[in-house]
Parts: structure tokens; sequence; C-alpha cells
């Protein structure tokens, strides 16, 4: 935190975010997100972002689609469709459809259909169809289409099967 003085001599404590946030390369203005560092929050409606927090861990993100996270371990992400995220472990994801993950291990994903996920172990997902898993072990997914449960070969790479056909195909 920094102390600076406003426009009218007033001393304000001014928050600094050690991060990376632009727009379509540009950065983005801050009046158009919400940063609270002592909850470490961060909210846009925005869209087409790219989200560079890696010395931060445990951050909540609340954004629009299209956006690409790179961050520290312990995030949750609630989107739209269309990001990518690297992260490191233990993250919970909320989003919309067609996302790409590469994550670390004991992370929770609730996403739309057409995903792609390369993670370490012990993760869950629940998903929509057509999506592609590289897990290490210990990993189930929830398949809401289907209504069924799948675990998971360790150390395979699989895809979800359409709608109509319960299962999966290892790649």
């Amino acid at each position: 935190m920094s102390n600076h003085r406003n426009g009218n001599g007033i001393m304000e404590n001014k928050m600094i975010i050690n991060a990376s946030i632009t727009q379509n390369g540009v950065e983005l203005d801050k009046s158009k997100y919400n940063w609270d560092e002592n909850n470490l929050i961060f909210s846009t409606s925005e869209n087409n972002l790219e989200l560079i927090f890696s010395s931060y861990e445990g951050v909540t993100f609340k954004t629009g689609s299209n956006c690409n996270f790179k961050t520290g371990s312990y995030c949750i992400f609630i989107t739209g469709g269309y990001c990518k995220f690297i992260t490191g472990y233990s993250c919970v994801f909320n989003t919309g459809l067609r996302c790409m993950f590469d994550t670390g291990s004991d992370c929770t994903f609730k996403t739309g259909k057409d995903c792609i996920f390369e993670v370490g172990s012990y993760c869950t997902f629940s998903t929509g169809y057509n999506c592609i898993f590289a897990a290490e072990q210990n990993c189930v997914i929830i398949v809401h289409d289907q209504k069924g449960i799948i675990e998971i070969p360790s150390n395979k790479t699989i895809i979800l099967d359409t709608q109509e056909i319960k299962g999966y195909t290892i790649l």
C-alpha cells in the first residue's frame, strides 16, 4: 500500500497491484476493474483480458469471456467461456464453454462443453461433452450430459464421447 495526496491535498491509501492486466495488448484502465487487496478479489465484466498474477496465491477472479490467466496456486476463477488458464495447484474453476486448462494437482472444475484439460493428480471435473482430458492419476469426471461418473485412466489422454454415446475414447 502506498500513500499519496489526491487533488484536494488529502492523503489516500492506494493499493498497488504487482500484476499485469491488459486488454487487447493495452493496460486495462483501473476504472474498469476492482481489486480488493485485503481479500485478494479481482473483478470486472470486461472480456479479452490477459491477467498475469504469478506472484499471487489465493486470488478470486471474476471476469468476462476470452481471458487468459497465468497465476499462482489456490485461486478461484468465475469466468465466461473461451478462457485459457495456466495455474498452480488447488484451484477452483467455474467457467463457460471452450476453455483450456494447464494446472497442477488437486483442482476442481465446473465447465461447459468443448474444454481441454492438462492437469496433475486428484482433480475433479464436472463438464459437458466433447472435452479432452490428460491427467496423471486419481481424477474423476462427472458428466452432466450423460449423467454419469467416469474415472480417468492414469497417465492417459481421453476425449469424452458425444452426448448420445456414454463413455470416452483413449487418444
